[in-house]
């Protein structure tokens, strides 16, 4: 392979072999779009289409386009995606550790990478990956950059922070001669964009620098999957900063959570010594779907987003909400919980979207208030103004990604009804249990009084594979290795963990708590059994009380006086 005609726009033509050992980066200049035509001579034009016509000469594919710069005026990104590239801006502070990261997912396929000249950051990133990923010497990762694209890293600011991190910085080779197009009065401790070198933080992407207290970073996952297993139109994940943060942040503030990560409200395994929880205090109950998990923060017409449980944000396209009281109005500052399900209709996938809390509703505090209020808010003011437009015309359901309903929660004496008999068959989705809320108000992060119940032999844990030749959970370790350092989902049968499936939409196992809940809903299970009989004795002890309980509730204040004597006829 090699790297392409490239164009600054102060820069010269420049042609450039690419590292001949990898064949995975093309490390470049940035495109110019043609609004640019006319300050640039036809011979030194480099526009989007120009890269794509030229790796298809070369029959090559590019997965990936990374593009440095901190800004958007040099090309319209559409013009790479159209051709089936995935396009990232990597502007986020700690961009090394992104980067690493990302490359890491995509690069089967080879890596496009450019700042604005293509040189500093982009070969400080590329040597980056070089010594972390493919265990090269920092002395060896620069000098191939150097001889693939002369003169390689030309700021000796950048070649010391290399070698300060992966080698030492005494070692550092001296910046070579600035390359003739490089103007003499360029800012030595400025970057490719004029920033100034030694800002960018050390430890990792961060879309929460400014947060008070003791929140961490945000952990940034590129190529996060929408719905393992179906491709949903319309759907398209945002990485850039500082949108990014913002979603983030507006989601935990609207759920009231003080931490970084999912703000999300998290259920526990049901066992023998929590099972009472549901004769102490008022519950709802629903069945458990074999989904995925997403809040959906909407914030006005093209502002729906989807925030599933690694905190990664998906732009959600034709997707509208309107306001009941004027349907010409969207909503905004309304943030919902629910999970996506895959349906099976007619032998075909389709996505669906069951809303089953909500937090916000045009800014006002509705998960501060009853569960049974929330799930009226839900269907009287989500759902309802959308039907409403749907019979006139003004909503084409055809159009949007996926459907959106409210998922419905019952008396909690209806759970053998959602385990047996017809309804199972009446839903087109995987029904693997159930969930309990109470109808208190809206918890954020784990909550000790949502249960969830799953047959026993259905229990698992996600675990965090690690490929080590003493540890491994069952004989067929061969398999088990293709996921290593990956999230598999185990449950435990017959004295052993058993691999379940891999764990897409997760890039962190449970935690200790988690998973310590889940095995004593192993070791103390509540079969279906223990269940029903369980939930017959609180509808036993329901309606004693109610027979006890005088019809008007003031007798209990004030008993009411006692009949009077007829009157004796006199003698």
């Amino acid at each position: 392979l090699h790297s392409q005609n490239q164009l600054t726009p102060r820069g010269k033509f420049f042609w450039n072999t690419l590292i001949p050992d990898i064949g995975k980066f093309l490390p470049m200049k940035t495109m110019l779009g043609p609004k640019y035509d006319d300050k640039v001579p036809e011979e030194n034009r480099f526009h989007p289409s120009m890269l794509s016509q030229y790796l298809k000469s070369l029959k090559v594919k590019m997965g990936l386009l990374v593009d440095l710069t901190n800004t958007t005026r040099f090309y319209d990104r559409n013009e790479i995606e159209k051709e089936g590239v995935k396009y990232v801006k990597l502007q986020c502070k700690g961009w090394a550790l992104c980067f690493i990261d990302m490359c890491s997912v995509f690069l089967s396929s080879p890596t496009g990478v450019h700042c604005t000249h293509g040189f500093n950051r982009t070969g400080f990133l590329i040597c980056a990956y070089l010594v972390e990923k493919l265990d090269w010497s920092v002395e060896a990762a620069v000098a191939a950059f150097a001889q693939a694209r002369a003169p390689g890293i030309y700021k000796g600011d950048y070649l010391k922070e290399l070698f300060r991190r992966y080698g030492d910085v005494e070692d550092a080779p001296p910046a070579p001669a600035l390359p003739e197009w490089c103007f003499d009065d360029d800012d030595g401790d400025q970057d490719d964009d004029g920033n100034v070198i030694g800002q960018e933080s050390q430890s990792g992407p961060s879309s929460s620098e400014s947060a008070p207290g003791k929140r961490r970073k945000e952990r940034l996952k590129f190529g996060a999957i929408f719905v393992e297993g179906v491709t949903v139109k319309g759907v398209t994940q945002v990485t850039t900063q500082p949108k990014l943060a913002e979603i983030q942040r507006k989601c935990q503030e609207f759920a009231e959570w003080e931490k970084s990560g999912f703000p999300g409200a998290q259920p526990v395994s049901m066992d023998r010594r929590n099972l009472r929880f549901l004769e102490q205090n008022p519950y709802k109950v629903s069945w458990k779907a074999d989904g995925t998990r997403y809040m959906m923060l909407i914030n006005g017409k093209n502002e729906v987003h989807m925030i599933d449980r690694d905190n990664s944000v998906f732009h959600i396209a034709n997707l509208e909400f309107p306001f009941r009281k004027d349907l010409r109005v969207h909503l905004a500052n309304t943030l919902l919980d629910g999970e996506m399900i895959i349906d099976k209709v007619n032998g075909q996938p389709v996505p669906r979207y069951l809303i089953y809390d909500i937090i916000k509703f045009n800014g006002q505090p509705v998960g501060q208030c009853d569960f049974n209020i929330r799930l009226l808010c839900i269907e009287k003011e989500i759902i309802s103004p959308r039907m409403e437009k749907m019979k006139t015309g003004q909503i084409d359901k055809t159009k949007e990604p996926f459907s959106v309903r409210n998922k419905p929660f019952f008396d909690i004496h209806a759970a053998r009804k959602l385990l047996e008999g017809s309804f199972t068959s009446q839903v087109s989705h995987e029904v693997d249990g159930l969930i309990f809320q109470p109808c208190g108000k809206y918890k954020a992060g784990r909550c000790d009084d949502i249960l969830k119940w799953k047959p026993p032999s259905l229990n698992s844990v996600d675990f965090l594979t690690v490929a080590r030749e003493t540890l491994w959970l069952r004989d067929d370790s061969t398999e088990l290795k293709q996921y290593d350092n990956k999230i598999i989902e185990c449950s435990f049968n017959n004295n052993t963990w058993v691999f379940m499936r891999q764990r897409v939409d997760k890039s962190f196992p449970n935690s200790y708590d988690t998973a310590m809940a889940v095995c004593n809903s192993i070791k103390y299970p509540v079969t279906k059994e223990n269940l029903y009989e369980f939930l017959d004795r609180c509808a036993l002890g329901a309606q004693g009380q109610n027979r006890k309980r005088p019809s008007d509730p003031d007798t209990e204040l004030m008993p009411p006086p006692a009949p009077k004597r007829p009157n004796r006829a006199a003698p």
